[in-house]
């Protein structure tokens, strides 16, 4: 079946989920679909299931009853009964749809979208899948049934340890945001990387927010972008407006919001430690064990290990409009909502580049080297590991971050090794200072077992390189310079 025209990019979800309901096996086979919400996945299963000529329900925010009355009319319709179909309950409704796959000479796709709707209505609903799940191992059913859903914990949970379904699912796709690249061609930036990148560094990879939130409002340039931003995402007249709060109240297991937006702001303003965040806000680190494993199961923050300091790690917020709300918006928020987009905006440049474009762009940076970048930039290496960390300078009382680096862990009596070495820097001209920090940083390295004999030296830049830093690295090969250009540059 070939992609619809309407979908942007998805090739490897489109393809992952035609696969699943072309399967031939006689079995029963479960999908999970999830994804936070404006991703596109309605979209997907909407179009798969027009292909495909499947079952297509979208669950509302519905007692169980009216559930079970809405689910009763769709079959209906979709069976051709003439009226809707009157269910005793659940039980008697899930029983009778996995039957209906037994009837059918082919597969029959099943989404039941929207999914932690119905769990909330109807808590058993889980164990009722999974009972007919099993039955149907053995007898004949064509039967392709994906759950679908947006509250991140509900959807993570299904296939959890004690979960009816768990072990029970075929496929389990989690559609994301579009990486840098991509969105920077649905957002018809791709010409111009510096306001690809910002523009990135605001709104991420949501599909949504251009064709659903903004009826395809884009920046028309980099000159357009400030006064774009004051009409869209700090307009209080804008759907985006609200978006990040809203992103926080969607999901099932955030109860105290206030507690939740202060972590994310607490590291939106680089306090990025678990201490660091604790202290931030005011509490214990115990006390804020859990509002941390929540925002990681929504997959709002994320914890990214420290490459260099074995058990230390940093917390990294995955969606960039709450940054740039944490950042720019949740301070001023009195004032935007009174109309005061513009003045807002030209007192928050300062700290939208250090707080929200400058961590992005490292990102952006690490991102690049996962994803083909080493072998552009022709790094030695067999598979290593992309991540950022610290390296301290005992004899000058110091610590060198470093943004991104590419390590491998030894094995076989071979230590530990560096490939790269990487600082980025988003606002400011990259010199000669920045290049003899990392060499410093691959000194000490090299001292405490570290092996760099094959480690090249990476400096990813937003606005440029100085003349010295140029004329320094002529003849030094390991010296890389990375600019904008590069990064938005097509993969080979």
């Amino acid at each position: 079946m070939s992609k619809p025209t309407y979908l942007f990019d998805r090739d490897v979800e489109w393809n992952a989920l035609v696969t699943f309901a072309a399967r031939t096996t006689p079995a029963a086979t479960l999908g999970i679909v999830s994804g936070r919400r404006r991703m596109g996945k309605t979209y997907l299963l909407r179009a798969l299931a027009e292909q495909r000529g499947g079952f297509y329900f979208g669950a509302t925010t519905a007692t169980g009853t009216e559930s079970l009355r809405q689910f009763g009319a769709a079959l209906g319709e979709f069976t051709g009964a003439g009226a809707p179909i009157a269910f005793d309950n659940w039980d008697h409704a899930i029983t009778y749809l996995f039957a209906l796959g037994g009837r059918e000479q082919s597969p029959l796709l099943v989404v039941l979208d929207e999914f932690p709707y119905l769990v909330k209505s109807v808590p058993e609903l889980p164990s009722l899948v999974q009972r007919e799940i099993d039955r149907y191992q053995t007898e004949p059913s064509g039967i392709r049934l994906l759950l679908c859903g947006s509250a991140m914990s509900v959807m993570g949970g299904l296939l959890a340890a004690n979960a009816p379904l768990r072990g029970r699912a075929q496929l389990e796709l989690l559609v994301q945001p579009f990486g840098y690249r991509a969105a920077a061609e649905f957002w018809d930036a791709a010409h111009d990387p510096a306001l690809a990148a910002r523009l990135h560094a605001i709104v991420g990879g949501t599909p949504a927010y251009r064709r659903q939130f903004l009826a395809d409002d884009v920046p028309a340039s980099a000159a357009d972008l400030d006064d774009w931003l004051c009409r869209t995402v700090l307009s209080p007249l804008s759907p985006l407006f609200r978006e990040a709060r809203y992103l926080l109240a969607e999901e099932a297991e955030i109860r105290d919001t206030a507690l939740y937006h202060s972590v994310l702001a607490a590291v939106a303003q680089g306090h990025n430690t678990r201490g660091g965040i604790a202290g931030y806000i005011g509490r214990k680190s115990v006390d804020i064990s859990h509002p941390l494993a929540v925002l990681e199961d929504c997959h709002l923050i994320s914890r990214e290990l420290d490459v260099f300091r074995s058990g230390r790690s940093i917390y990294r917020i995955t969606e960039p409009l709450i940054s740039f709300y944490e950042a720019v918006m949740r301070p001023a928020w009195a004032r935007l909502e009174t109309g005061q987009a513009q003045q807002v905006w030209r007192r928050s440049t300062e700290r939208f580049n250090a707080q929200v474009a400058g961590p992005h762009f490292e990102q952006m940076c690490r991102t690049f080297l996962l994803t083909g970048g080493v072998d552009q930039l022709g790094v030695d290496t067999d598979f290593g590991t992309v991540g950022c960390g610290v390296v301290t300078d005992q004899h000058q009382r110091s610590q060198i971050q470093i943004d991104a680096a590419v390590t491998e862990p030894g094995d076989g009596g071979r230590g530990p090794s560096i490939s790269l070495l990487g600082e980025a820097k988003w606002g400011t001209t990259i010199g000669v200072k920045h290049l003899e920090r990392l060499t410093r940083a691959r000194t000490l390295l090299n001292e405490r077992g570290w092996d760099t004999s094959a480690c090249k030296v990476a400096l990813f830049s937003g606005v440029g390189f100085s003349d010295a830093l140029r004329r320094e690295i002529a003849d030094t090969p390991e010296v890389l310079l990375i600019g904008l250009e590069q990064l938005y540059a097509p993969l080979d």
